[in-house]
């Protein structure tokens, strides 16, 4: 067999035209694998967990994450997950068929079913097993009254969002000025206004406590930037600031733009700005700044006080420049370990600041900590009747210092704990991690024997990741997901990794007889029936499971560890639980794993390429694949990227409606290999559709006419060469040199090399050449040896073209086929290149000729 896996779409979206190209750099492997005598299962399969399926029932729900279980309960929630995750099924079924996709569409694996999820536990017990399976850092809820962590459970507990009305504050971060750096300090031509006062970085926040843990600054890459000349409304101090062009707004009244500066009067309200420079957040990447609050230096190394890039930033709200504390952030975090930079976590578990911030040291983050009476006399150490908080505090601060640009109240819906009403920090604690790094040698050996095309994306994108790998964070505090099989006394002193549904049936049963449990929720399940119906039965999602209690061996409780795994894991665990390993497949797996050739868009990169390799590398000590090809991006035809917003972004159903399926894989294909980037101009399918596909046409409209005319047989004992006009052996000659190259072209990943040699053949030496030069042989009206030889020779490399083609033009080649043979040219074998009828030094006089 030839093993081919199909990455999962998400089906809570439509496809684009770039589908069109993934799928058919897919489907032509396949077909030409099928074609050379291969067995290929296609199996389709649907990606139905994660947060863009989340996101998209919140807002149709009209609810938030912090809803859940308030407003909605977690098994309501899930279940329109589930309904959502597959409302576009049909649409994509469809497109799949229409661009000729030949794919298992009846049976595709769901990462959702149970028995997918069993699979998946399986793989976890295995890492689990070896002591890859660890609990480590990560930021999680944390209630520093209670004096411990949240599960999202009692996160979202009735009542404990509450509306909040905070301080915040634009902090100013001052560039410093190097080379990395300079070009945000030269004036333009025309400049005016202030003098140089320095350059400054605009950060929001609604956590102003955070700021002394602040140790970089994140951009959107992609996102535009401005450089701003403008006056600071507290200070009066002439200055130059950056943010995100989208939020000038926000910060700027328009009918200041380009005011007079020398007219500033200093009452605030009217203050001058204008514009000195354009630029991408990719560009700020790099330049360093003073650090805002020096109280200490980042703890454990690592880099620090720069602005990275993040593709969490928007422009919804803040300065499109995200202060990053990654003490206090998943995204800061998460960032913030991506860029090597240290972190500074100056609050203890109690709430407090640490001695280090001596201006604000042991006092809470938040009032809410303090008792009546402790806020009094925190009050009165101020000489003030009223408590002013550490976020107020710290802004007075920063106005002080210059180092303020806005500071204002900000009502919001903020997280408190249940248990004491008081609010909630995200703080960083412990998490479950997959110990990539202890295999980091063997992914990185077992990577240089995977073929890459192109090959720098091997060695460079995916290696560099490697080579700079970190422990894989699993845990995801979310709803709709697979559900992290791990079961824990309270102290964490005992835990079970449960790998089967018979291993959870035989744990439940030792509870009910401690006494943990009344009854087995899975009574009904028979882990020796692998039948769908029996896997129905049971639901291993959220909050099914979270309601089992497994007894531990010295007979205390144990609860599972609340967190779903990351929902990467579940498309890399598709080699395996796509045929439910090893619950059902075992003596077969062998043959179906690795895959031999799999291919997805460059940004799966660092995504399902990656945790397809480690998880195969951990569980298998294998490549999960041995060769993948990288698609490029498909881009408008001016080479922008095509989105909804901008207006040119392409209906992949109209496209194919109006040029079908042939034309468009034809034209996406030949045009430029897989890897590079397409730009998509439709002029480019109707000049494939006129040049390639109208000439095959005429050819064997050509042929028809005579052949049916002469009552022509293909089955005509062949015409000895020998007997054969020099025509008709170069045009051989050509045609099985062409198998030849296509041959070794398909079997290297170069499809784009087939189409344009099989569009030079058809054009230039069939049609232009050899039909236009042998016209009079088929016209003529005797029958005898020639015109055979004429049908014959024609013939013979219009099915060998059909052939060649079908896997890129599959529909065209298979009518084509049919017409000659009568039988679909799919159930065909790719042709045998005869050597014996090469004569490249004929065809080299042709050319002179």
């Amino acid at each position: 067999p030839f093993v081919f896996y199909e990455g999962p779409p998400s089906a809570n979206g439509l496809p684009g035209i770039h589908h069109v190209m993934a799928r058919a750099i897919k489907d032509i492997f396949c077909r030409y694998q099928t074609q050379k005598g291969h067995r290929v299962d296609r199996k389709a399969g649907w990606d139905t967990h994660g947060l863009p399926i989340e996101l998209g029932v919140e807002k149709e729900l009209g609810i938030t994450k912090e809803d859940i279980g308030k407003k909605i309960t977690i098994e309501e929630y899930n279940a329109a997950c589930k309904k959502a995750v597959m409302r576009y099924t049909d649409v994509w079924n469809d497109m799949t068929r229409r661009i000729g996709f030949w794919l298992d569409l009846e049976h595709p694996y769901v990462t959702y079913h149970t028995k997918y999820i069993e699979s998946v536990w399986h793989l976890l017990k295995q890492l689990y097993d070896q002591d890859l399976l660890y609990k480590g850092y990560t930021i999680q809820p944390y209630s520093p009254a209670a004096g411990t962590g949240l599960s999202s459970h009692e996160l979202n507990q009735p009542g404990t969002y509450k509306p909040v009305k905070d301080t915040t504050a634009v902090a100013l971060f001052k560039v410093i000025r190097d080379a990395n750096s300079e070009w945000l300090f030269t004036p333009s031509p025309s400049e005016k206004g202030p003098g140089d006062e320095g350059v400054f970085i605009l950060a929001w926040t609604t956590t102003p406590w955070t700021l002394p843990s602040n140790t970089a600054l994140t951009v959107g890459p992609k996102l535009e930037y401005v450089r701003v000349k403008t006056f600071n409304p507290y200070t009066h101090a002439p200055q130059t600031v950056v943010l995100a062009k989208a939020r000038l707004n926000a910060y700027f009244k328009e009918e200041n733009k380009d005011a007079a500066f020398e007219d500033y009067n200093k009452d605030g309200k009217n203050i001058p700005w204008t514009i000195l420079g354009e630029f991408l957040g990719h560009q700020l990447e790099g330049v360093r700044y003073e650090q805002l609050l020096p109280y200490a230096e980042p703890e454990g190394g690592g880099d620090a006080f720069k602005v990275i890039g993040g593709d969490f930033v928007t422009t919804e709200d803040g300065t499109g420049v995200v202060h990053t504390a990654p003490s206090f952030g998943a995204d800061d975090q998460r960032v913030a370990r991506q860029h090597n930079i240290g972190s500074l976590t100056l609050v203890d578990l109690r709430g407090r600041f640490k001695p280090e911030v001596t201006d604000f040291a042991g006092e809470y983050v938040k009032a809410e900590y303090y008792t009546p009476e402790e806020l009094a006399a925190e009050a009165k150490k101020q000489g003030r009747d009223k408590y002013l908080s550490v976020d107020e505090r710290i802004a007075i601060k920063l106005k002080q210092e210059g180092r303020a640009f806005k500071v204002e109240k900000y009502a919001h819906n903020y997280p408190h704990c249940w248990r004491t009403d008081k609010p909630v920090l995200y703080y960083p604690l412990d998490s479950w991690f997959v110990r990539v790094t202890a295999k980091k040698d063997r992914l990185i050996e077992l990577n240089r024997t995977i073929t890459w095309k192109p090959a720098s994306t091997g060695t460079g994108r995916f290696g560099n990741w490697l080579e700079n790998l970190q422990d894989w964070n699993l845990s995801r505090s979310r709803y709709w997901g697979i559900p992290l099989p791990i079961w824990r006394t309270e102290d964490g002193s005992e835990e079970l990794c449960i790998g089967s549904l018979k291993q959870l049936k035989e744990e439940i049963a030792r509870s009910v007889e401690a006494g943990f449990m009344q009854n087995d929720p899975y009574a009904a399940f028979d882990p020796a029936d692998m039948s769908d119906a029996n896997y129905d039965r049971v639901d291993l999602h959220r909050p099914f499971v979270d309601d089992i209690v497994l007894v531990s061996p010295s007979g205390k409780p144990m609860k599972r560890e609340a967190d779903l795994i990351d929902v990467w894991f579940d498309s890399g665990a598709m080699p395996y639980a796509q045929w439910h390993y090893p619950f059902e497949t075992e003596g077969t797996f062998q043959e179906k794993f690795p895959a031999a050739f799999i291919a997805e868009g460059v940004d799966q990169t660092r995504g399902w390429f990656y945790t397809l390799h480690a998880i195969a590398t951990l569980t298998q000590d294998s490549v999960a694949y041995r060769t993948v090809v990288s698609n490029g991006l498909v881009l408008d035809k001016h080479g922008q990227k095509m989105s909804k917003r901008l207006g040119n972004a392409v209906d992949p159903f109209k496209t194919l409606d109006q040029y079908g399926a042939d034309a468009v894989r034809w034209y996406m294909i030949g045009n430029a290999a897989p890897w590079d980037n397409l730009k998509f101009d439709e002029e480019g399918i109707t000049e494939v559709q006129r040049k390639f596909f109208r000439a095959l046409f005429n050819t064997y409209g050509f042929f028809a006419l005579y052949a049916n005319i002469d009552g022509f047989d293909p089955e005509t004992p062949a015409v000895p060469m020998e007997q054969r006009t020099e025509m008709d052996r170069w045009i051989l000659s050509r045609l099985n040199s062409l198998v030849t190259q296509c041959d070794a072209a398909f079997a290297d990943y170069e499809p784009t090399v087939v189409a344009r040699a099989v569009q030079d053949f058809v054009v230039e030496d069939l049609s232009n050449w050899y039909v236009r030069l042998n016209r009079r042989r088929f016209w003529k009206g005797e029958a005898g040896t020639d015109k055979t030889a004429a049908f014959q020779t024609l013939f013979r490399c219009l099915e060998v073209v059909a052939q060649l083609s079908a896997p890129i033009a599959p529909f065209y080649a298979d009518r084509l086929y049919r017409d000659l043979r009568g039988s679909s040219v799919h159930l065909s074998d790719w042709p045998e290149s005869d050597k014996a009828l090469i004569d490249k030094e004929l065809e080299a006089r042709t050319r002179l000729a």
